[in-house]
């Protein structure tokens, strides 16, 4: 009997984690999925330079660089293209570009032709985020955001899990197969986001002109465009910025730091393969009931002890000396991941303008790029000079004071206060909004009616 109560349970839980949301937002998560099926480069470039091509850690750790640094000159573009071309537009851009450049990749043996393709890849593969994350919020209802979120973190972990553990071994034969099998995928990602996904971008409603009694015949927009100047100068949310870098670089060791230091111990691609996959699959897991638990709970919390449990699950890192104790260091910080992302994505949400979303979320993107442009050259550099125990010691380091830093940031702040994006929403817009949805928006425009006029960040 308990045991048929326990798979009712979990029936139960499967079900109300997964019910509610619009069809838009499963075409969406489908294509993060078979986007992430292909994941290779990323987790396999340190590898691929050092073990088969022979070059240096500090080589390695340049080219991981230059692919952070093209994430850095795209994240802004795409989060202005997002809220002006749109966001189908520029997930069609991104994946089509990101398809070419990887498959490029995997021709190229001059070094310096392996970096400027690097920095293509780099370019490519971070302009669909700022999309991907506003769509996101365009589609789902503010009380559901968390959940979708954490679904969509659970896809693309799916997905990475997968791609980690058969491309460990892929690598033993043919790294060629695994950049164009990213091709390939991320192609079929751009077709299905062509063929399934409608524009989301919410529409601006027309004002009366001044001086009459009518609408103006040129439609005007009801709120001022949101300019970057306008995000630069938002102190609190640059200063969340500023510490979602901090833990960035943190978690970036796993794909840069990590996999050098396993080489040089004397593991190949498939141990690597074996214990990053361990990441993946925690976070399949564990993502959805982690998210149960936590969703309702003290976002400022969470984010202080998942920037702690980072820094010291990576500095446990120092003490291991087998693949079995590699393997438990990455599920410590892997415990950390599974709690800061839909935390973190779900706050940045909220604090964004409805019409400057893409621009938000562009510079929270941006931090994910900058600390993937740092990690590499300040892993290679620490590797090369003075070796792993004191690159795990400084990730510990770091996730300390990245904890300190929101406690900081935070400790003044009430638990609830209204959404920004709400509050910044004329009534006029909302109700123009609720008049005139977009193709994406129609399908849940019923369970949008219901929703109230505020949100409350957590």
């Amino acid at each position: 009997m308990s045991v048929a109560k326990t798979v009712l349970s979990a029936r139960r839980a499967v079900r109300e984690s997964v019910s509610g949301l619009p069809r838009a937002f499963w075409w969406l998560w489908a294509s993060t999925l078979v986007n992430r099926l292909g994941g290779f480069v990323a987790t396999f470039m340190a590898l691929y330079l050092t073990l088969d091509q022979g070059y240096s850690a500090s080589y390695a750790g340049l080219v991981a660089a230059l692919h952070g640094l093209g994430g850095v000159v795209s994240s802004l573009g795409s989060g202005v293209l997002t809220d002006r071309l749109g966001r189908r537009p520029t997930l069609l851009i991104a994946q089509s570009a990101m398809a070419v450049s990887v498959a490029l990749l995997g021709f190229m043996r001059d070094p310096l032709a392996i970096a400027a393709v690097a920095f293509l890849v780099g370019m490519a593969s971070t302009a669909s985020r700022p999309a991907v994350q506003a769509m996101m919020a365009d589609i789902v209802r503010p009380e559901d955001r968390v959940r979708a979120f954490s679904l969509n973190y659970w896809a693309i972990n799916l997905g990475f899990a997968i791609s980690s553990a058969g491309a460990g071994f892929l690598a033993q034969y043919s790294y060629l197969a695994g950049f164009l099998g990213e091709a390939v995928l991320t192609m079929a990602c751009a077709v299905l986001i062509f063929l399934k996904l409608p524009e989301s971008r919410p529409e601006r409603a027309p004002v009366a002109a001044r001086g009459g009694a009518g609408p103006s015949t040129a439609a005007v927009p009801s709120v001022p465009s949101v300019g970057l100047g306008a995000v630069v100068r938002d102190g609190r949310f640059m200063s969340v910025v500023g510490l979602s870098f901090v833990v960035a670089l943190i978690f970036q060791q796993g794909a840069v730091g990590l996999p050098v230091a396993m080489g040089a111990d004397g593991f190949d691609s498939a141990d690597f393969g074996t214990a990053i996959a361990m990441n993946g699959v925690l976070i399949v897991v564990l993502q959805i009931p982690v998210t149960r638990l936590i969703q309702h709970r003290d976002p400022r919390r969470l984010l202080i002890v998942s920037s702690i449990l980072a820094g010291y699950g990576f500095g446990l890192t120092a003490f291991a000396g087998s693949l079995g104790v590699y393997i438990l260091t990455v599920c410590v910080w892997t415990l950390a991941e599974i709690v800061n992302a839909p935390t973190q994505t779900s706050l940045v949400v909220r604090l964004s303008p409805v019409h400057g979303r893409g621009r938000y979320q562009g510079m929270y993107s941006m931090s994910w790029s900058v600390a993937a442009l740092v990690a590499p050259l300040m892993s290679g550099f620490v590797l090369d000079h003075y070796g792993a125990q004191w690159l795990w010691g400084a990730c510990a380091v770091l996730g300390t004071a990245a904890g300190a830093g929101y406690w900081l940031l935070m400790r003044g702040l009430p638990t609830e206060e209204p959404g920004r994006e709400d509050a910044q929403q004329p009534e006029a817009e909302r109700k123009a909004a609720t008049e005139r949805p977009t193709a994406a928006a129609r399908e849940v425009t019923a369970a949008r009616e219901d929703a109230p006029a505020t949100e409350a960040i957590p």
